[in-house]
């Protein structure tokens, strides 16, 4: 009887683990499939590929270093579902942050990493590279930070004049960030909350983002019962109420666009 409980207890793992292999499976991202599942996959059509790209930089004392590196990550899951023929590679956490010999920008806080300008670009144009080697026809670029926009395009320029006469594409596809300079804003506005309040990071327009994509990034009671905090503590705009209803305004309008968005690009730019 003895030798019997252990192979019980084996067969209820097994069969309690079976739901997760299925999601491992079907999930969306990269990095959760073997090779020969992605072979299969682009083969059955599954031909776009989004790079989604962060960067690990302080977002104030309420807020965590890898802000941007979550965020990206859930809601390319969600703009990858929604399209049904994507994929998600593995998010850039290594991004332009500022100077280092003097520290500049969110380099004059600890935990913030950056990389110059040119290896950046050189990542992106490798990685893109590599997806088409291994049959990826859309190579979507979705950056969650501003920085680093204008070299997002520079990539996806030279690599589509490379291949022009090809049937691959590189797309920047910038309305995933507009949309948090723009409607996003416009929404916070239309509630009542100040430019003050919303402010250009870690504020009001930040923080909610936050709270509805993982709030286990949000310090939210020592946030909500502190001091209004500035740009001392990193932080421009006054994020104190802040609310994961609030950042789900954005997020359905980042992931609604952006669907959109990438749905008209690799339309415009199939080949003839």
């Amino acid at each position: 009887m003895a030798r019997r409980i252990p192979l019980f207890l084996c067969c209820v793992l097994v069969v309690a683990m079976l739901p997760t292999l299925a999601r491992s499976a079907d999930s969306v991202f990269l990095e959760d499939l073997t090779w020969t599942e992605l072979r299969d996959r682009i083969h059955s059509g599954s031909t776009t590929i989004i790079v989604p790209i962060g960067g690990t930089e302080q977002n104030g004392p309420y807020m965590a270093l890898g802000k941007h590196n979550v965020r990206v990550k859930v809601l390319s899951e969600r703009i990858a579902a929604a399209l049904g023929n994507a994929i998600v590679a593995p998010v850039l956490a290594y991004v332009p942050e500022g100077g280092i010999a003097p520290p500049t920008a969110h380099m004059r806080f600890a935990g913030t990493i950056t990389i110059p300008d040119d290896v950046f670009r050189a990542v992106l144009e490798s990685a893109a590279r590599g997806f088409r080697l291994h049959g990826f026809k859309d190579v979507v670029f979705l950056g969650d930070h501003g920085g680093y926009q204008a070299s997002e395009r520079a990539v996806a320029d030279r690599l589509n004049r490379e291949w022009n006469g090809t049937d691959v594409r590189v797309h920047a596809v910038e309305e995933y960030y507009r949309v948090t300079q723009t409607s996003y804003l416009q929404a916070l506005k239309s509630r009542g909350f100040t430019d003050e309040e919303i402010g250009t990071h870690a504020g009001l327009s930040d923080t909610p983002l936050m709270l509805a994509t993982d709030s286990d990034l949000v310090r939210l009671v020592r946030l909500q019962g502190g001091a209004k905090p500035g740009a001392a503590d990193g932080v421009y705009g006054d994020p104190r109420r802040s609310s994961a209803d609030l950042g789900q305004l954005g997020v359905d309008a980042i992931v609604n666009t952006t669907v959109a968005a990438i749905r008209k690009a690799v339309s415009r730019q199939a080949p003839p």
